[in-house]
Formats: C-alpha cells, structure tokens, sequence
C-alpha cells in the first residue's frame, strides 16, 4: 500500500501515538506547540499551550498512572471538559492500551434529561471506569448517595471506578525508558476508541476504530490537504468524536501546531474563529458548513476590533452535506478583501464509519478558483485523481442501493467506501454491521464496502462528487420523483430570511402529507404576521421546487433538534412534532388542497394527551384550516440548538 513521506528518514508510524515519541524526541520539537488553548479575551492573549515533548511526557505519566486502577485492553468512559486536559488524557488512554470512549460529561446534576447518552454509553461499551476531573467526580458522588429518583443511573455510576485526571496528570517530568523498548500501547489491529455517530438520521451508534484505521485515515487527510510541520490549524470543533477528534490525530502526525477553543466560546461569539486565524497565523481551519452564513450574521468584521488578516489560510475546510455554492460565494465576497483566497475552500466529506475524512475537492496542484456546481451544490470529491500513478487507497464508488452494482457518470446512488480507514462495525449491532460494513458489488468478486447511506452523484470529466443528502431523509413525491428535504427547507427559509432562523427548518413526510417545521428568530404573536409568513413559505417551495407544502410549523427558537456539529435530526423533529413536543407558535394546515386529514388528527391526538401542561390555545381561521398555538419559549437555549 502506498503511504507518502515527507521525509524518507522519518517513516510512517502504524499508530498516531508512535508519531508523537519521534516528534518529541528530535531537537526542533521538543519544545514546539503542540496544542495551544485560547479563552475568549478579545485579544486572545489568554492561552495555555503543551509543546511536543511535554505532551509525550504527559501521556507516559498518564499511560502508567491508570494501568495501576485498569489493565490493557480495558474501557473507560472520559468525561472530561474540551481543552488540553482531554488531549492528554486521549493519548494517555491509547499509550495505556486502553479503550477510550470520549464523550461531552453531562451536567453532573443530571436534571433536565441530559444523562440519556450517558446511559446508553454505559450500557452500550461497559466500561470499566470513568476518568473526569475531581470536582466533577465529588459532585457524581454526592448525586449517587443522594436517593435519587433514577436507581439504574446510580446504580451504574456507582459500579465505575472514578479516576481523577489530577492523580494522573503529574507536574514532575516522568522517568522515561532511556533504552528503546516495544511499544505497550493500543497495535494497529486493536480497537482503541468508540466514538459514536452524530444521531443525524437516527439515535447514535456506537463506531468500533482501530488503531491503525485512524493512522491510516489521518494520513490520507495528512496527504489530501498537504499538511506539514510549518501547518498551523485552528479548530472549535467538539473534540470527542469525528472532525474535531480527527484533527488532534492530524495535528501529530502532521508535525503541526493546533490552536484550540471551546465549541460553547464560538457559539458566543463567532468572531473569534476569524481572530484566532489571524493571531496564529493559522493555514487550516475544518469548519461544518452552517459556519460560514453564522459568522456574516454574527461574527463580522464590524463585530469588534481586533483586526483580520486571512492571507495565511491555504485550507478552509467545508464538512457538513448539503454544501451551498452561494454560501460560499458570499463568505468569500465578505472576506476576500481580508486576504482570504477562493483557491483556500476546501469542500470535504466524512463520516464516523469510515473514522472520519473520506475526501476533499481540494487540490494543492491545478488549481481553480472556482469550482463546478451541481444543482446549487459544491462538490467534496475530485474522482479523477484515482487514476493517475498515485493511485489513492480510499476508493469511492457510487452505486445503486437496490442492484448494488455501480452506476454511470451522471447517475444518482448511494456513496460506498472501500478503504483501510473503514471501522470495525457498530458495537453490539452485529447484523446492522454486515449491512453496513460488508456492502458488497453484485455478479462479482469484490472487497467489502462501508455503505454510507449517502446520496452522490459524479460529474464531468474530472469526476467531481457532489454529496446530495441521506437516503432514509429522501422525500418521494406523488409523480415517482425523489427531492433531497434540504432544497425545501433552503426554498422555506428564503421565503423570509428576515423571519425565519437560517439552518434551523426541518422538511419531511408524515402520512403522507410533506411537512416543514420552522424556527423563528423572534417571538411573533401578530396572527396576520404568522399567517404571511406560513403562506410565504408554502409559496416559496411551490416556485422554487414545485412542491405542494400540506402543513407549516412555526416553532420558538431551540426547537429543531440538531447534532453537536450542527446536523438537522429530521427523525427526531418529525417524532417531536407528532408527539406534540414542540413549542408552536403557529401550525397551518393546508387540508383542502392536500385532502390528507391524517396528519392533523395525529397532532390532535397527541396535544389532547398532552393536556393543558403548554398552555395551547386553539382558534378556527379561515378555509384553510390554520391551526394557532401559542405557547411560552424555552427558557434555556442548549449548544444544540444554536448550532
């Protein structure tokens, strides 16, 4: 298999961590950042960095401290808030050759239903312990000796051995082996890290990754977007699962330097990614694709003082279908003038079944400032490549889902990946893992392939992908024609971009009858205001998509539920609308035209269950059938919801 080199006296390594030793051990590294975490000062002179050697140093303290509680091979849950602490404790946990399942510590209260991923993390991966840091850990405790109401939730938190990341983190440089001697961590072969999928299209699942799949995967992004050791990256990414986990790995590998800050900091306040870009000089930033539309409304230049420079920026990393050409174009149009390049967009894909990155258009060499476009789209993969000499071992292919064979240029189907990137398979899901990760052509011999359930489509002579949507969010219409719901929900939000909140509208089918579910930027109570913007809306898709819209929702803020990287959960927000969990502000019905009554009598059904608990007032309007509820907003707006 071929691996590149950037220098033939420093060969790959078969794991990330082996990559960290030999950069900690060369004269130019040891003290170079590594990682350096930015608080949210304004001038971003608040930071705390680990250079090259001080982290090996710490993951060999940490690696030797918990082999003392746990032996090898044995899973732990870490609970540890985003910053310099997790990274440590990452790669401690894989040097320890422990299994490690990272993921965001709920709110050691757990009131207010934030524990649920927490259980099924417990239940699902069993783990043996639980390393979180010691004020964290008093606080469980004094939740489990506290008679609380949920006793499977105590009982489980209590059966864990809690590790305090102060007895394991030591100030004192530790005693390295001054001999070479073979290395205890995490083989290629062996899983070392479960990381769960965004819940995007339906309730997370725990991925099996391999050492050496992640070595692997990271490397190919290493080599995609031509990282190096004078590669300086920028990333608020969640730093538990996918991306945001991915760029640690690449940071090592890469010999680079990554400057890191709190999802939560940049949800406050966006500009601070474009000022952490220019204060570090930053070459690389992976960034979801709502990004870019957040930071024009709420982080532009005219948002503070600290000046932007973007000259620096050679990879702007786009992850996140759908990826719009125009939205783009305008973050481009805005910054451009700030020395941000056109040639620096990097449309990517990913997903957590194949560890992370899959592929980018991007390409260092022939470069094009503009890239093509697919009905609104951009592509994130450029399919040509894999047939000149370096051939790359991530292959794509893009076939149909029902004859599994591949499907021409031009013509739609599902994405499959065959790649040594590919996971192990879902934990505990052992016939939705054959379904998945055992995908194989039809009428031949072939190697197995990671179904992705992604729609794509390749175009032109250089091939470009262009990644369409999901499969199971597929909206099939009355003529036999299929619609991807992110065209309506753009068509709806373009009704009234004033109004409406951009990313936060969720289109789908339920009996029948295509609903679109719509958050609103305000509180609106003026009926006639509602009424427009309902109507507006169903005008809007009719004229841009030629779609008949059966019922409208008009929701408070916070209410179109949503992954931790910003991905609309349709499922869940078709489940929440049925079950009358939503607070809605308006709900139309457009049961004339669409002769369906199905839909309004699941929702009846549903609030008449609910009782008088929201206060739901109901009032006949017109021949249209307009439903009205008014209901008071939520209180708290979570992560989730802004992004």
């Amino acid at each position: 298999m071929h691996y590149e080199n950037y220098d033939p006296c420093f060969p790959d390594q078969p794991v990330v961590d082996l990559y960290l030793q030999i950069w900690a051990k060369l004269p130019a590294f040891k003290s170079k950042p590594a990682f350096i975490w930015a608080e949210d000062d304004h001038d971003n002179s608040a930071s705390s960095a680990i250079t090259y050697d001080q982290l090996n140093n710490s993951a060999h303290c940490i690696s030797s401290q918990l082999l003392f509680s746990l032996k090898r091979g044995d899973t732990v849950v870490v609970l540890c808030a985003p910053g310099l602490e997790l990274v440590e404790i990452i790669f401690g946990c894989q040097r320890a050759g422990l299994l490690a399942v990272p993921i965001v510590p709920p709110e050691p209260s757990f009131a207010n239903d934030n524990y649920h991923h927490l259980i099924r993390v417990i239940s699902q991966t069993k783990p043996k312990a639980a390393i979180a840091n010691h004020s964290y850990i008093e606080r469980v405790k004094r939740y489990i000796s506290s008679n609380s109401s949920n006793k499977q939730l105590s009982d489980w938190l209590e059966k864990l051995v809690w590790i305090s990341t102060e007895d394991v983190r030591q100030t004192k440089k530790p005693n390295l082996p001054s001999k070479s001697v073979p290395y205890n961590g995490c083989k290629p072969e062996e899983v070392y890290l479960i990381q769960y999928t965004s819940g995007a299209t339906g309730i997370p699942k725990p991925v099996l990754v391999t050492a050496g799949a992640a070595a692997h995967n990271v490397r190919a992004a290493r080599k995609a977007y031509d990282l190096h050791p004078n590669s300086v990256i920028v990333s608020w990414l969640p730093q538990y699962h996918d991306c945001g986990l991915m760029f640690l790995l690449l940071t090592i590998v890469s010999g680079a330097t990554c400057a890191l800050t709190s999802p939560i900091t940049f949800i406050r306040r966006p500009r601070i990614w474009l000022e952490l870009i220019t204060s570090f000089r930053a070459t690389c930033t992976p960034v979801p694709s709502f990004t870019l539309p957040l930071v024009l409304k709420r982080g532009g230049i005219a948002r503070g003082t600290f000046p932007i420079n973007l000259e620096t920026m050679k990879n702007l990393i786009i992850i996140n279908e759908p990826i719009y050409k125009a939205a783009v174009e305008e973050f481009v149009g805005v910054f451009e003038p700030f020395g941000l390049s056109p040639s620096a967009i990097s449309p990517s894909y990913g997903l957590a079944e194949n560890c992370t990155f899959v592929s980018t258009a991007w390409t260092s060499s022939d470069r094009n400032d503009s890239l093509p476009t697919y009905k609104m789209l951009l592509p994130s993969a450029r399919l040509d490549s894999f047939d000149n000499d370096e051939k790359e071992d991530i292959e794509i292919l893009v076939v149909n889902e029902e004859t599994q064979e591949p499907v021409e240029d031009g013509i739609e189907g599902e994405i499959w990946i065959s790649s040594p990137s590919n996971a192990s398979g879902y934990l505990g899901h052992p016939s939705l893992t054959r379904e998945v990760f055992n995908g194989m052509l039809s009428k031949r011999v072939s190697q197995n392939y990671v179904r992705t359930g992604d729609r794509g489509i390749v175009i032109g002579k250089e091939r470009y992908l262009f990644v369409t949507g999901r499969i199971s969010d597929i909206i099939k219409l009355p003529n036999g024609h299929e619609l991807h719901p992110h065209y309506i929900e753009t068509a709806a939000y373009n009704s009234h971009p004033q109004k409406l909140r951009g990313g936060c509208i969720a289109a789908f089918v339920v009996s029948r009858t295509i609903a679109i579910v719509a958050e609103m930027q305000k509180c609106e109570k003026d009926q006639r205001v509602l009424r427009k913007i309902c109507q507006g809306i169903r005008k809007s898709v009719m004229e841009e998509e030629n779609v008949a819209v059966g019922l409208i929702v008009v929701v408070e803020s916070g209410n179109v539920p949503k992954t931790t990287s910003g991905k609309i959960q349709r499922w869940l927000a078709k489940d929440n609308l049925v079950r009358a969990k939503m607070r809605t502000i308006m709900q139309m019905n457009f049961e004339e035209e669409n002769g369906d009554l199905a839909i309004n009598k699941m929702i009846k059904h549903a609030t008449e269950e609910k009782g008088r608990k929201d206060n739901i007032k109901k009032i006949d309007e017109d021949e249209l059938g307009i439903i009205l509820s008014l209901s008071k907003a939520p209180t708290n707006v979570t992560l989730q919801s802004s992004l």
